[in-house]
């Protein structure tokens, strides 16, 4: 059954007016009918089964009727990324909800590829990406930061957090060993971080190597795309340390 993200409270027996995209979104491009069935949520209340009643191609009403699932939180699982240009960042944002992150933050590196970062678009494809496949809890899109900065304040800003360097300069080609050697002694909070394009210069990768909150680990023998890194990261951590365990 589709699913559609609601800025509004949810509860049984509520009517809820579909703005003017919603309604669009619904009659025109989904096709449906007076009386047909969509699940809502807006991540704090849960899911819930709504009946569509309609009021013509442009306008409709959605009447809420019973629960589905009840709210879960958010993921603690946060993404560090240095931005990328347009559709690779859209399809990248959506790929990282889908694999379970919590919260998203662009940051800034030497060889980031771009200075602007929409977060009006990025929040716009969490909702997409969330609505698409099952997520309750929508993640956080965090302003963008200089990486320096936020390595600054982060023992304070993050406390116990464990951010895990994606290091294509490691030694070894297997993430597993570090992720194992966490998994052995309790994994702690996790953040993971991917750096641009041209990876990080030789004194961002010096910085994150002196950091004791740091962890480098590698993806393999062969230089992946940011985008592609980003989702091979995050399944070797959900698979090994996080909620695929």
């Amino acid at each position: 059954m589709q699913r559609l993200f609601l800025r509004h409270v949810l509860a049984e027996g509520a009517r809820i007016e579909a703005d003017r995209g919603q309604a669009n979104y619904l009659m025109n491009v989904l096709r449906l009918k007076d009386g047909d069935y969509i699940l809502v949520f807006n991540g704090s209340d849960g899911e819930w089964l709504a009946k569509v009643a309609s009021g013509g191609r442009r306008e409709c009403a959605l009447l809420v009727m019973e629960q589905t699932r009840e709210q879960t939180e958010r993921n603690d699982l946060m993404y560090l990324f240095a931005p990328l240009k347009h559709a690779r960042l859209d399809y990248m944002v959506q790929k990282a909800v889908e694999m379970g992150v919590g919260s998203l933050k662009p940051v800034m590196t030497q060889h980031t590829q771009t200075s602007r970062v929409n977060l009006e678009r990025m929040e716009a494809n969490v909702i997409e990406a969330a609505e698409q496949c099952g997520v309750l809890s929508i993640p956080e899109v965090q302003a963008p930061q200089p990486l320096k900065d936020v390595l600054e304040v982060w023992p304070e800003a993050q406390p116990g957090r464990r951010l895990l360097f994606c290091d294509e300069a490691e030694g070894s080609h297997n993430p597993l060993m570090t992720l194992a050697q966490m998994k052995d002694t309790g994994a702690p909070p996790l953040a993971v971080l991917i750096g641009p394009e041209g990876g990080f210069s030789e004194d961002e990768r010096t910085l994150l190597r002196s950091l004791d909150f740091v962890s480098a680990i590698p993806l393999g023998p062969r230089i992946l795309r940011a985008d592609t890194a980003a989702v091979a990261a995050l399944a070797v951590i959900q698979a090994t340390v996080g909620d695929w365990t």
